[in-house]
């Protein structure tokens, strides 16, 4: 089957998620990802529960469509492998504490040397350079410096930050942006480049509506709830049973959300026609919606705010969204074999190409699996190969290689 990327050679040195998840992007557009991890445990995310027969239930779905090659880039015969493995890759991306590739001497300016054409993708918490470059950057520290734990959860409330790894997640995104990219720009220089992403300023460019404001007022946004930066109705609202969500910011949709709630005369009031408006006023309006609909269920109202066009949808959890039909009905989640577990259930890809499907194969390898093939592929003798696996073997635990 033709991929997106089919051809494409990626080698990863990651852990956790920034890294993992930009390659998980990559291999599921058909990219062959080699995963290099430390023979004593390999990645962190291994460690990490819960646990399906003793192995990571999260390791086997951030890490599918890969092969795991077990290197310790530390010893001699580890770092020649991977500098064998290097040479005939399209991309590198790693996920280290800035400067810890190159201490092993597998920094770009080493590596560019040894493959010109190289792609060089760093992800790390803070950047490569600049006053914070070298303290440890996690995601919930992202979220607080790159400002979106000011803007999330309700304004008498302690801060919160977004649900999940927002700010790891964007990161490893723009690492797979950045890496196709620069494929594309090399078909027309010929060379590679460093691409250099952070988990802060790819937190930092979630701000669109709260950098409209402050260059344009200077005023500095908080905490809303649910509820829009600068319009409304566009939030959560009570129901009997619940919530829902609905979104009436055009005249059309506001209109039909007073139609459909039985509120005609929040239509005739002047103070309501502009959105804008109706967002300065919320704090009466609202009230004034949810009179009505806490006297309906959360079905109700969604089936006539449906039928009247306005934008709406009830809050499912995640039980109801990995059983939800609509993603059942377009095949989103699928089954990858893992060579213990059997069918592991997946996330689909949010990429859908009509001519060149996103892969569907197999789960998070395991620790190793690919190790000895891989070598082969690469030109490494059988005495080599065997060297490598005895050092490894024998070694003691080394150090765990710092992720961002």
């Amino acid at each position: 089957m033709t991929t997106p990327l089919s051809g494409v050679r990626v080698v990863e040195v990651g852990a956790f998620m920034a890294a993992p998840f930009a390659t998980m992007q990559l291999a599921d557009l058909g990219a062959t990802v080699i995963k290099i991890e430390n023979p004593k445990g390999g990645d962190q995310v291994r460690a990490i529960g819960p646990f399906m027969s003793g192995h990571s239930s999260p390791f086997a779905r951030l890490n599918r469509n890969k092969r795991s090659v077990a290197l310790d880039l530390k010893s001699e015969s580890g770092a020649a492998a991977f500098r064998r493995l290097v040479k005939d890759a399209d991309v590198l991306v790693e996920n280290l504490r800035p400067g810890a590739m190159r201490k092993l001497g597998f920094g770009f300016d080493d590596l560019k040397q040894l493959n010109p054409g190289l792609v060089y993708v760093s992800a790390s918490g803070w950047g490569q350079d600049g006053p914070l470059a070298n303290l440890p950057g996690l995601d919930i520290m992202a979220q607080a410096r790159g400002g979106l734990m000011s803007v999330t959860g309700m304004p008498d409330g302690g801060p919160a930050k977004v649900g999940v790894p927002i700010a790891d997640l964007v990161c490893g995104l723009y690492g797979a942006l950045g890496a196709v990219s620069a494929l594309h720009a090399r078909e027309l220089t010929g060379q590679g480049q460093h691409v250099d992403v952070s988990l802060l300023e790819s937190a930092v460019t979630f701000a669109i509506w709260e950098a409209g404001k402050y260059f344009a007022t200077g005023e500095v946004g908080g905490p809303l709830g649910s509820a829009h930066q600068s319009t409304a109705p566009y939030q959560a609202i009570r129901t009997a049973d619940g919530w829902c969500t609905v979104g009436a910011v055009t005249p059309k949709t506001w209109h039909g959300l007073c139609t459909a709630l039985g509120l005609p005369e929040l239509l005739d009031d002047e103070r309501y026609a502009d959105a804008h408006d109706r967002h300065g006023l919320r704090h009466e309006l609202i009230p004034a919606i949810e009179r009505v609909t806490m006297r309906r269920t959360t079905a109700e109202i969604v089936t006539a705010l449906d039928a009247q066009g306005v934008p709406c949808a009830p809050i499912s959890d995640y039980s109801q969204v990995f059983n939800d039909e609509h993603l059942n009905q377009r095949r989103f989640f699928w089954d990858a074999e893992h060579p213990e577990l059997g069918p592991v259930r997946q996330l689909g890809s949010a990429m859908r190409f009509s001519e060149t499907p996103t892969r569907r194969g197999p789960a998070g390898p395991l620790l190793g699996a690919d190790t000895v093939e891989v070598l082969r592929e690469c030109g490494l003798t059988e005495q080599e190969i065997d060297r490598l696996l005895a050092e490894g073997a024998a070694a003691q635990s080394p150090t765990p290689l710092e992720s961002s």
